[in-house]
């Protein structure tokens, strides 16, 4: 496999407190990776380094072959990284099919006329919408949708931005059993489709289904790197988390 993504020793401070302390990651092309860490361990301030919202004082980023640090979050995600959120961030105010035209007409205009047509882009907002099971509610509103369709609307938009690298943060909390599942399914397809995939989640189980490699921080340091069996048999990662 070939690496897409190299963190290489990231320190993040704020203040006196140091969020992450020489964090190093890789991810290959084409990988599902499994981040997990108990709260505050430094997760989503190591996703913010790698996206850009957050600048490292210490260390880089390289994605795809090239060097991200100093680039802001849009010039990464024209670069491919995307991102979803725990908490959805539609425009509540527009349907499901214009919240998709939004990133897809970004991007398109990033790369230079990807999407030519209306038609062109009514028909990519259609694929996605059918991608994730939401084709027939695509003139409805946010508001119209459950809790598990507002995560699969979240994955459609940041899928919209046409990434080579996703990164899902806890898109399965506070859902069923049934719920994930159909999330898990989401995930496998679009990481069949050539998209990389970072899962941050704290259920287990669904960690240990889709992940090639897991990988565990816990106090802004990385304590383990490796396959899913091994990992949770570290008595390290044990002790600091699968045990609490």
């Amino acid at each position: 496999m070939t690496a897409l993504l190299h963190v290489d020793n990231i320190t993040k401070r704020f203040g006196g407190f140091v969020a992450l302390d020489g964090v190093a990651l890789e991810v290959n092309q084409g990988e599902r990776l499994g981040l997990i860490g108990p709260n505050g361990s430094g997760k989503s301030t190591l996703v913010n380094c790698i996206c850009g919202t957050l600048q490292n004082e210490v260390g880089n980023v390289r994605f795809d072959g090239k060097v991200m640090d100093g680039l802001s979050a849009h010039e990464r995600t024209h670069a491919g990284l995307a991102r979803s959120f725990q908490l959805p961030r539609p425009f509540h105010s527009m349907s499901l099919a214009d919240n998709l035209r939004i990133p897809l007409l970004y991007t398109v205009h990033a790369r230079q006329g990807l999407l030519r047509s209306t038609a062109d882009l009514n028909a990519r907002c259609h694929e996605l919408l059918e991608m994730v099971g939401l084709a027939a509610k695509a003139h409805q509103l946010p508001r119209d949708l459950t809790q598990v369709e507002m995560r699969k609307l979240e994955l459609a938009r940041a899928v919209g931005a046409e990434p080579k690298l996703l990164i899902a943060d806890e898109s399965m909390a506070g859902l069923s059993h049934s719920e994930i599942d159909d999330i898990l399914a989401l995930l496998m397809r679009l990481n069949e489709r050539g998209i990389t995939i970072i899962l941050i989640e704290h259920i287990m189980s669904a960690v240990m289904k889709f992940s090639q490699r897991i990988a565990v921080l816990v106090s802004g340091k990385k304590i383990a790197d490796g396959a899913p069996q091994d990992v949770v048999r570290d008595p390290e990662v044990v002790r600091a988390y699968i045990g609490q």
